[in-house]
């Protein structure tokens, strides 16, 4: 039985990119090499949004958030951190874990950030720097980054905004410079359609301000030795060199099929996933309004069991889904759709759930 993955990361790869990732290892410090990260690099630019070169590193999007958090704070720096969910938590916690000064503004799960509350949150508080997650996977809400970066530089004009875009950035509009972001993030196994090792940051102007005064302990994850290896198109440490191989095949792939068209499949993917499962009877776990285009979170009836659903959707359908989070678990499964998806990807799976659900067995004990 093939295997219909659909968690919110890893994401399914391509044949030609696994392909790609599979070939005979190189010299990471060699032409061969610098030639496929030069191309990398260029091709990530229009979706990050960025006229600079993104960097790449070696890690996971926990690591890629580490990296934003150690290359522009210092310990004791107030910072305000805009949490909505189990990752705008976790970049939270992390940078409470290297000594900056957090106050949280906590976020209805299910819900996005206004511009009101933030605004609200820094009076009296002289943030100077704001974390906020563009897309949280464990409630499949998008944030309007746009709109939120305008009422922090209202009240904080030189406050450095760090934005995790690890589920969003491939997949949804992003532009670190119009939208006036300092720091963003991403990495490979979501949107990327690649596989897990990379964590990519693009950083501006007033980010690189940042990191000239930040003062936590960075050595693994400085961007500046990241920069400057990245213009001779290499990396400061021995970097992935299967997974840049893997991603300069998928970014031929994003680009040939074009930015905009990568944006619209995404959207269109997105709103048929929700309508599919309100047309099932089951309810979103997200305002409609606010709700991604990469990852779907869907509320379990009561009556059934979130584990039995889940267990036989990947055993007899091959569907694989992620279960809920934290206070979740038990009463949401969340749907992954984002970089290799396809819409009769979507349509199996939301015909194996319809099977699924009319199956008594899934039904709590009482």
């Amino acid at each position: 039985m093939q295997q219909n993955l659909r968690v919110p990361g890893p994401t399914p790869v391509p044949d030609g990119v696994a392909q790609a990732g599979a070939q005979p290892m190189i010299n990471h410090r060699g032409p061969e090499f610098a030639t496929v990260m030069r191309e990398v690099i260029e091709n990530l630019k229009p979706f990050f949004g960025a006229a600079d070169d993104p960097l790449i590193l070696t890690g996971s999007g926990t690591g890629a958030q580490e990296a934003a958090v150690v290359n522009v704070l210092s310990p004791g720096d107030p910072v305000l951190a805009v949490v909505g969910g189990v990752f705008g938590a976790r970049f939270a916690e992390i940078a409470d874990a290297f000594g900056a000064d957090i106050r949280r503004l906590d976020v209805e799960w299910g819900t996005a950030a206004g511009p009101e509350a933030v605004a609200e949150a820094l009076r009296g508080f002289p943030a100077s720097a704001v974390i906020l997650t563009h897309n949280e996977t464990s409630t499949g809400v998008t944030n309007d980054i746009p709109t939120l970066t305008r009422s922090i530089r209202a009240h904080r004009p030189e406050a450095t905004i760090l934005v995790d875009g690890v589920s969003s950035i491939g997949a949804l509009p992003f532009d670190l410079d119009g939208w006036d972001v300092d720091v963003a993030v991403s990495g490979s196994q979501k949107a990327w359609m690649s596989p897990p090792g990379l964590a990519m940051a693009a950083v501006s102007s007033r980010g690189w301000d940042a990191y000239s005064r930040a003062r936590m302990p960075r050595y693994y994850w400085d961007f500046r030795k990241a920069s400057k290896n990245g213009a001779k198109g290499t990396t400061p440490f021995t970097p992935a060199v299967g997974v840049v191989r893997a991603m300069q095949e998928a970014l031929r792939l994003m680009t040939g099929e074009g930015t905009e068209a990568v944006f619209a499949r995404h959207a269109r993917i997105g709103e048929a996933v929700r309508d599919g499962i309100t047309a099932l009877g089951l309810e979103l776990f997200a305002r409609p309004e606010v709700a991604s285009n990469t990852v779907t979170a869907v509320r379990v009836p009561g009556s059934l069991d979130a584990a039995k659903l889940i267990k036989q959707l990947r055993e007899r359908h091959g569907v694989v889904v992620a279960s809920g989070q934290d206070w979740l678990k038990g009463s949401i499964f969340r749907i992954g759709h984002m970089g290799y998806v396809r819409d009769e990807d979507i349509d199996h799976l939301l015909q194996s759930l319809a099977a699924v659900l009319s199956d008594k067995s899934l039904e709590r004990a009482v």
